[in-house]
């Protein structure tokens, strides 16, 4: 495996995550301790920002992917970065309940770091 291929699999992880919210928002409200309706589904409007994101991490996913140059994959990975900063710092500081609260920003810390890490593996 050549080392720029652990930025492309954290791309393609990050795209299949965001599709994986998109389809079951589920899957994001429940570890961030959001209100669910009866029967365990996302309400409409929580729904939709969590779709809002998903779609976020869809698409920067596949810019990490697809990139064909190394300025644009480490463009795309310092997007990754910031968008994960941006969710630990809102969702440290936001969210209604401590423990989801350490839980997401832990979450959003680690795969902000994971991806920074990867930089290091783009070379030109």
């Amino acid at each position: 495996m050549k080392t720029t291929d652990i930025n492309r699999l954290l791309g393609a992880a990050t795209a299949l995550y965001g599709a994986a919210v998109m389809a079951r928002p589920e899957w994001l409200a429940k570890p961030c301790a959001l209100p669910l309706e009866p029967g365990g589904r996302v309400p409409g409007d929580t729904g939709l920002l969590i779709r809002a994101l998903g779609s976020r991490d869809l698409v920067i996913g596949l810019a990490m992917v697809a990139a064909t140059d190394d300025d644009a994959r480490r463009f795309a990975t310092w997007c990754r970065v910031a968008a994960d900063a941006s969710d630990a710092v809102i969702f440290g500081t936001q969210l209604p309940h401590r423990q989801a609260r350490l839980k997401a920003a832990g979450a959003a810390v680690s795969w902000a770091a994971l991806c920074a890490l990867s930089l290091r593996s783009i070379r030109s």
